[in-house]
């Protein structure tokens, strides 16, 4: 029991270094890279995202994760699973090379054409590196992931960066995905220790096929449900500016919940796998989850509509000052998404991809009656209405968690509405002593050394709130962070 607590502890720990310092990154990567570029530049790029990451999902199938939830899984298996990637990552790249004129016709962009059979490029060289990831996320390899999606970041990130102050355009950002799948490949090869052969079989692809497929339909669902709005607006205002506005706001509230929301997706299926056979324990363990995503997830993400005026004045400039109120709005429903991840580690560690398969159709199905039923309200009203309903359909989720672990509705708002009310109401003192203190009318001056000063102030400030109303509460998990953190610097002799 305690090796796994001090396990999942050290896999959160070089969760959060690889999220943390990944999202900084992207952050400072992509003010640079944005200053250079214009929204029909971002939106030419988000046009297309939807059609990568489907075929990356057609990739791997599923079957990766079918890997991580066997309890041993075998070199065969592995080598299975390779080739089965590696084929379907040929197969579906020539399909999209040839669907390029159709795609471009699609969005009335014809520069698509090009910009779309290089970019996808970056999905196929993905399949070569699906099983060693598998393996390393199963083996929890974290600090190794760490390392090499950190470094995969700074090439692909700087190549980017010499491209975009260059005049490259939109190019830098497909250059950037396509060096960025590469040198993850080339990284996970490096660490792990078990290579290709061509001993293999694909009697485990039949196995695994029931499971696989419903994962694979969940995360088609899933890659849907993200791009949706972006592929919507795309074809229906057939505005590149509409498009890249949304994209950048989707874009930094996504960077924002997956901070937490990947740090737990790491080690959340394989600790998940591990306790299973232990019902109590693994209601505890997953209880104890639950409340360090709310513990985290909600002051990162109301924090970030707090600021995301200054934030995005700051960084990309006034010329993004359009997508603020949408990023504000998707930061509601982005504080509530590391614990749909929860919920979908939980059922899939369990076996059943067929609830998480229909529950996130169920999902999808209802955003497109929502945004068939808002779209003509414009833009806001849509986003609106997309994001209330995010919220509420984790109700949905509830009953099938309780099912399984026997978690009651009463425990898992004892779990998360604490975090949220105290992180809502920090925000809001936050804002009104800093909007007192700066005045209404700097507010309304686009003026850098002001801007950056009222972010600065009302971060700190949130932030210092936040920790002390924690102490003052006792709230176990700041205090099992501080210990582990303490741990870590001053081990014991």
């Amino acid at each position: 029991m305690d090796h796994l607590k001090q396990k999942t502890a050290r896999g959160l720990m070089w969760g959060a270094v690889n999220n943390g310092t990944m999202q900084v990154l992207n952050l400072l990567i992509g003010i640079i890279i944005l200053r250079q570029l214009t929204p029909e530049d971002t939106g030419l790029v988000g046009m297309l995202a939807i059609f990568a990451a489907i075929a990356g999902n057609l990739q791997s199938s599923g079957f990766s994760t079918a890997l991580i939830n066997e309890k041993e899984p075998t070199p065969q298996q592995y080598n299975s699973v390779f080739w089965f990637n590696v084929l379907m990552g040929g197969m579906l790249y020539a399909v999209l090379f040839c669907s390029a004129p159709l795609i471009a016709w699609f969005f009335h962009q014809p520069r698509l054409t090009d910009l779309s059979r290089f970019l996808f490029l970056a999905f196929f060289i993905s399949s070569f590196g699906i099983s060693t990831n598998a393996y390393m996320m199963k083996n929890m390899m974290n600090r190794e992931i760490t390392i090499i999606n950190i470094t995969a970041l700074i090439v692909s990130g700087l190549t980017a960066i010499v491209m975009a102050l260059n005049d490259m355009a939109y190019w830098s950002l497909a250059w950037q995905q396509v060096v960025n799948a590469t040198v993850l490949v080339i990284g996970r090869f490096w660490y792990v220790k078990w290579r290709p052969t061509l001993h293999f079989t694909f009697d485990y692809i039949r196995q695994t096929f029931s499971f696989s497929m419903k994962i694979l339909v969940t995360m088609i669902v899933n890659t849907v449900n993200q791009n949706m709005l972006t592929v919507i607006f795309g074809r229906l205002f057939r505005d590149a500016r509409v498009v890249g506005n949304f994209f950048q706001a989707y874009k930094w509230d996504s960077m924002a919940f997956q901070t937490v929301g990947g740090m737990l997706a790491q080690v959340a299926q394989p600790v998940l796998v591990s306790v299973r056979e232990d019902k109590d324990r693994e209601l505890q363990v997953f209880r104890k989850m639950l409340r360090f995503a709310a513990f985290l997830s909600f002051p990162a993400l109301f924090g970030l509509a707090l600021v995301a005026r200054e934030f995005i004045l700051c960084t990309i400039g006034e010329e993004w000052i359009h997508c603020v109120p949408l990023l504000q709005i998707l930061c509601l429903s982005g504080a509530f998404m590391p614990i749909y991840t929860l919920y979908q580690n939980l059922v899939i560690s369990h076996g059943r991809s067929d609830v998480n398969m229909w529950l996130n159709i169920g999902q999808i199905v209802l955003q497109l009656v929502i945004i068939l039923l808002f779209y003509r309200e414009g833009i806001t009203t849509m986003v609106v209405a997309y994001t209330v309903f995010n919220v509420l359909w984790l109700a949905v989720w509830q009953p099938f968690a309780r099912r399984i672990i026997g978690l009651r509705t009463v425990d898992l708002l004892k779990d998360v509405l604490p975090f949220m009310l105290i992180a809502a109401a920090v925000m809001l003192v936050t804002h009104f002593v800093t909007q007192w203190a700066i005045i209404h009318y700097l507010l309304s001056i686009i003026h850098y050394p002001l801007l950056l000063a009222l972010l600065f102030a009302r971060i700190v400030m949130a932030a210092v709130l936040y920790y002390v109303v924690m102490r003052l509460l006792n709230v176990a998990i700041l205090r099992e962070c501080l210990q582990f953190i303490r741990k870590k610097q001053f081990p014991e002799q």
